[in-house]
């Protein structure tokens, strides 16, 4: 098991919009998600109070990503997919406290290891 920080991104939207909503996320460093299917059960009430027509057919999609990169996919994915847009959607995170089973990024070179050999950076 992993202790890595992970925060996980949850919008739910109408159907149709989980496309719309990834490539919002990845454009703000997420690597994929995951999409269900499920049934809105909102009641007139709500949707007088929001002014909103709300279709009961959803899907939410739940993406987890660092944490550091967090608050720039709920941006990304609100304004691309959020309630004033067609898809009606709502996003909010999650903590998550444990990971198991995650490939870990690949770690950036430290370009003073020497030890890795000689790196040739002339132009070819």
């Amino acid at each position: 098991m992993s202790d890595l920080q992970y925060e996980m991104v949850v919008c739910i939207i109408n159907t149709g919009f989980s496309d719309l909503v990834m490539e919002a996320a990845k454009s703000a460093g997420a690597r994929g998600g995951t999409v269900i299917r499920g049934r809105g059960t909102a009641d007139p009430e709500a949707e007088e109070f929001f002014h909103i027509t709300i279709q009961p057919d959803k899907e939410i999609v739940m993406i987890l990503v660092p944490a550091a990169i967090k608050d720039d996919v709920l941006r990304a994915v609100y304004k691309s997919a959020g309630l004033s847009a067609q898809s009606q959607g709502i996003a909010f995170s999650l903590p998550v406290s444990r990971t198991a089973g995650l490939a870990e990024p690949p770690a950036a070179p430290d370009p003073l290891d020497f030890a890795a050999g000689p790196q040739d950076n002339r132009p070819d």
